[in-house]
C-alpha cells in the first residue's frame, strides 16, 4: 500500500484530463472533482459559474513502482496549455486554470523543479502559469462526470476537444498506454 500515491491535476476541463490519465500504465484510478476554492461541497453549476474559487481537477491514484511523478507531469504538460491564465481553449475562467495540488512538500518540490526545468529549456513560447500548492480538500464531482469521455465520445465537445488531446497523448507517449 505504501507504493500508492496521489496527485491532483487541474488542466482545464476535468473530462479532458480524466480521459488522458485513465490510459496511463501504473495509474489505478482517475476521479473528477473540484479543489482549490473556498466553498464546501461545491456543485458543478457553481464551479462553472466561477463563484466557488475551485478548479475542475482530477485525483490521480498511481503506483510508484509502475510510474513516477515526473512521468505524470510529462503527460500533464503535453496535454494542456500551461501558459494560458485561467483558460484552456474556449473554456475560460478560474475553474479552468492550470494547477497541481500535492499531498506533501516532497511532491511540491518535484513539481516546482519540473516547471523550472521546462522554463529553462524554453519548452513553451510563453511563461508557464501553472500553480503548485498543497491540497487542502478535494470534492468528488457528480456521478455524471465520471468517465464522461468514454461514455460520450460522439458528443461534439468530446470529439472536437477531448479526442485530439487523447490522440496527442497516444501519438507522443505510446509506451505509456495501458
Amino acid at each position: 500500500m505504501n507504493n500508492i500515491s496521489k496527485i491532483y491535476l487541474a488542466g482545464g476541463c476535468f473530462w479532458c484530463t480524466e480521459a488522458v490519465f485513465k490510459l496511463l500504465k501504473g495509474v489505478h484510478s482517475v476521479v473528477p472533482g473540484y479543489t482549490g476554492g473556498g466553498v464546501a461541497n461545491p456543485k458543478y453549476k457553481q464551479v462553472c459559474l466561477g463563484i466557488t474559487g475551485h478548479a475542475e481537477a482530477v485525483e490521480v491514484t498511481y503506483n510508484l513502482k509502475e510510474i513516477n511523478l515526473k512521468t505524470l507531469l510529462d503527460v500533464f504538460f503535453l496535454t494542456h496549455d500551461p501558459t494560458t491564465l485561467n483558460r484552456q481553449g474556449n473554456d475560460i475562467g478560474t475553474q479552468y486554470r492550470s494547477a497541481i495540488f500535492c499531498l506533501n512538500d516532497i511532491d511540491i518540490n518535484i513539481c516546482n523543479e519540473y516547471i523550472n526545468s521546462l522554463t529553462k529549456k524554453m519548452k513553451f513560447n510563453s511563461n508557464i502559469v501553472t500553480t503548485v500548492d498543497k491540497l487542502n480538500k478535494f470534492y468528488l464531482a457528480e456521478i455524471e462526470h465520471k468517465d464522461y469521455y468514454n461514455l460520450n465520445k460522439n458528443q461534439p465537445y468530446c470529439s472536437a476537444i477531448i479526442g485530439p488531446k487523447v490522440r496527442k497523448f497516444m501519438e507522443n507517449k505510446p509506451n505509456l498506454i495501458k
